[in-house]
């Protein structure tokens, strides 16, 4: 985390794009022009292609566990740097080991590399990533109703302070915190991670008020995970820790759902929630409460609420069939997907329609 500088230094030497693990989203900034976004599920086609077609990989203090995101078995030669040596080689063959803090051992290679003159590599992944983010915004501005997750998620980042800490919960929010906060220099940004459970957005926001009182922190989570922890609220009014959170509210485990269909070939079971107002609970619970329901309202609602003095809640509400599409579908992705809404999917016709509207409108 206090690499970026060397990391981006030593991307310009080789001509390599810089993929992020999801913890490592503030290590660069999104707007390098070396980075490529986040790796894996919630990555982007640019990192997607970038991992496909490298011959070399540098793992920097990364424990990215997904081996089906990395480079093909002998298709890339690695080097790994890790403070910890047992954890070098556990993700991928790794052909150097060095041992040490990143920050250090990038400084020590730093005089040692000389600068590749062939950029073709780096250009086409910044050729990928211009595209993928053209995509992205075509999918964050639709007025479309049920309103898009994508929007409040891009407003929300673009009205974030420089100071920000960013936190998001494991499930779909984790999708829209991954794709459209784009992280700026000096910001902060945290996840469970291997932990890889649910309810830790505002938990992890509460920490980061504490530890750092005079920055704006904001939490995007689900509607499943803040019910999971939502008495934590009246900490946050307790202590006057004037944490914002952002609920992405669709009444469905939307992460077990979309895994149900793409993942195993079935329709969603037992993943419906029972409906919460949370910004009535908000304001019961002492602090302020704001909801949008339409997306020409998300961004001055967002205003509002990042300007509200304590502690507050805005649930956005949401489109449950808006699907968390992994960056490239496989064969078998797809094959479940007609699987599961063959086998009487109960939301197979707004699915559908859902993702045709989508690939359409990308492709105008």
């Amino acid at each position: 985390l206090n690499a970026g500088d060397e990391l981006e230094q030593m991307a310009e030497l080789l001509g390599s794009p810089i993929a992020k693990a999801l913890l490592g989203k503030g290590v660069v900034p999104d707007d390098s022009p070396y980075t490529t976004g986040g790796i894996g599920l919630l990555g982007t086609t640019a990192t997607q292609r970038a991992m496909e077609s490298c011959d070399t990989l540098l793992i920097v203090g990364s424990g990215y566990p997904y081996p089906e995101y990395y480079p093909r078995p002998g298709q890339a030669r690695a080097v790994q740097i890790d403070i910890n040596p047992a954890h070098i080689g556990r993700r991928y063959p790794v052909d150097v080991p060095l041992a040490g803090n990143s920050r250090d051992v990038l400084r020590a290679l730093l005089p040692m590399i000389r600068r590749k003159g062939d950029r073709s590599f780096l250009e086409r992944a910044q050729r990928d990533k211009a595209e993928w983010e053209r995509v992205l915004q075509t999918r964050a501005t639709t007025q479309d109703m049920p309103m898009k997750p994508q929007v409040p998620a891009y407003e929300l980042n673009q009205l974030l302070r420089d100071d920000a800490i960013i936190t998001s919960d494991s499930g779909t929010s984790a999708t829209w915190a991954a794709r459209y906060i784009k992280m700026r220099r000096g910001q902060m940004y945290s996840h469970s991670g291997i932990l890889a459970t649910m309810a830790c957005g505002l938990p992890y926001a509460l920490g980061a008020q504490v530890a750092y009182p005079e920055r704006q922190v904001v939490a995007l989570v689900g509607d499943a995970a803040f019910t999971m922890l939502m008495g934590d609220l009246s900490t946050a009014v307790k202590y006057n820790l004037p944490v914002k959170i952002l609920i992405f509210k669709n009444n469905v485990l939307g992460q077990i759902k979309w895994e149900q269909i793409i993942f195993t070939g079935f329709p969603e079971f037992g993943v419906d929630l029972e409906p919460i107002d949370f910004a009535k609970y908000a304001e019961a619970a002492g602090a302020g409460g704001f909801t949008i329901e339409r997306p020409q309202e998300a961004r001055k609602v967002l205003e509002r609420a990042l300007a509200y003095p304590g502690p507050a809640v805005i649930q956005a509400v949401v489109d449950p069939n808006e699907p968390p599409l992994p960056p490239k579908l496989t064969y078998q992705d797809i094959s479940h997907f007609a699987q599961a809404l063959a086998k009487g999917e109960p939301a197979r016709v707004d699915i559908v329609r859902t993702y045709v509207e989508d690939r359409i409108r990308e492709r105008l």
